[in-house]
């Protein structure tokens, strides 16, 4: 069975329990959630790993990092070391995007050293081995594309994005519309090439209820990629965008009734003042499904900057509602992302998730803000280190004055120093 279909059962599993305790809340009520469809939990049934976690309502704000290599950088050691950079830094979950070299080696080593869930788009590696034969994406094999998802299910990952919501029906609203980029989705403009040049529809929609057999076969979760997402601001919230939508909720009322786990991916790309609208749309036309969200930036005009950008993004998203957010980082829209990258994308990631669970009043997540601040009063700096998102920057940038009590910010005119005597101790 499927932790869904346990939980439907009133069955807390092992999984259960260890996702609930990671977020201090009680297993039974961790289980209503996911029984609901309000929360998931990747765990495939093929896949061991550490620190099982559940996404959805009530729970903390969860960040994924997305690594992978390219054509033009492709290495096993360099994926590690950016999965190794990732999880310094405290992400929850990796992608496995890679695009170049041996596709196969690279996830079996990352899942291999995962402590945390994993999830692909497997879609991507049918398109490199086209790419690589020369062969026009145009003639993907459909057979091919559902034994690769099977594949890569079997391996053990543990969620996949499957753009699913790609059809000869929404494409029409962005052929010839006004859309400065018609389509950021690497896994949607392949299904869009295909369908175009077949006339046919997407195999994945098409053939959803074998998408299913799959993955209640694994127990793996499905997100349900968001193909017409905008990818400029001045895109979003457009007709395509909404329609997709629309359809993905049906589709995850699907899923669900064939007891697979479900969350639905959610634009990059939105103006600070439609994001919690983008929001609230979601929660409604998927029946409270967990919502994924790469950034989003609310501005196009910060390259090298864009971990900034989705982190204001981010933190305004989560505190409407949405769940699970990924990381952007600096080299976001520039090229692949180094190590240092990924450290940077997940730290502001998740400044942006535990800004939101302040207002969600997520357990935990204001108490450690009076914690740092009480040490701050105290003028503790170890204290503080030890509550710092990131102790190891926070460290370095440290500078004592010449009483080595206070920085050298203020020094002698401290405000915290000199108003000490006015708190209240605690």
């Amino acid at each position: 069975m499927t932790q869904l279909e346990m939980a439907r059962k009133g069955i807390v599993t092992p999984e259960m329990r260890k996702a609930a305790q990671a977020d201090g809340v009680d297993p039974e009520t961790l289980r209503k959630l996911i029984a609901e469809g309000k929360a998931v939990l990747p765990k495939n049934k093929n896949h061991s790993f550490q620190r099982p976690l559940a996404i959805g309502a009530n729970l903390r704000t969860k960040v994924n990092a997305n690594i992978g290599s390219s054509g033009a950088c492709a290495s096993v050691e360099l994926e590690l070391e950016k999965l190794e950079a990732a999880l310094r830094a405290g992400t929850d979950s990796v992608m496995d995007l890679s695009t170049g070299g041996d596709l196969r080696a690279i996830r079996e080593a990352i899942l291999e050293k995962s402590p945390v869930m994993v999830g692909t788009v497997p879609i991507y590696r049918i398109a490199t081995e086209l790419h690589r034969k020369g062969i026009p994406l145009y003639k993907m094999d459909v057979d091919q594309l559902f034994k690769e998802l099977e594949e890569q299910c079997a391996q053990g990952i543990d969620y996949i994005t499957v753009h699913c919501g790609v059809t000869l029906e929404t494409l029409k609203r962005i052929e010839g519309s006004d859309r400065v980029l018609p389509s950021v989705s690497r896994g949607g403009s392949i299904l869009m090439t295909w369908m175009r040049h077949n006339r046919k529809e997407n195999p994945l929609y098409e053939n959803f209820e074998t998408v299913l057999d799959i993955a209640y076969k694994y127990d793996v979760t499905l997100s349900l990629g968001d193909g017409m997402r905008p990818g400029t601001v001045v895109d979003a919230t457009d007709r395509a965008q909404i329609e997709e939508l629309i359809l993905l909720g049906e589709l995850a009322r699907r899923a669900r009734e064939r007891n697979v786990q479900v969350m639905i991916e959610g634009p990059g790309h939105v103006p600070l003042n439609q994001i919690e609208a983008n929001v609230i749309l979601e929660k409604r036309l998927c029946d409270g499904a967990p919502f994924y969200l790469l950034g989003p930036l609310p501005t196009d005009i910060a390259p090298g900057y864009d971990h900034i950008t989705a982190a204001i993004g981010g933190a305004i998203a989560a505190a409407a509602g949405a769940d699970f957010l990924c990381y952007v980082t600096p080299a976001e829209h520039l090229s692949l992302p180094s190590p240092d990258d990924v450290y940077q994308g997940v730290i502001a990631a998740r400044i942006a998730g535990h800004a939101a669970d302040i207002v969600k009043g997520i357990p935990g997540a204001i108490e450690r803000d009076r914690r740092i601040s009480i040490y701050r009063r105290d003028l503790n700096w170890e204290g503080v280190l030890s509550e710092a998102l990131d102790p190891e920057a926070a460290r370095k940038r440290l500078a004592l004055a010449y009483d080595r009590e206070t920085c050298t910010m203020c020094g002698e005119l401290c405000a915290v120093k000199l108003s000490r005597p006015f708190a209240k101790k605690s």
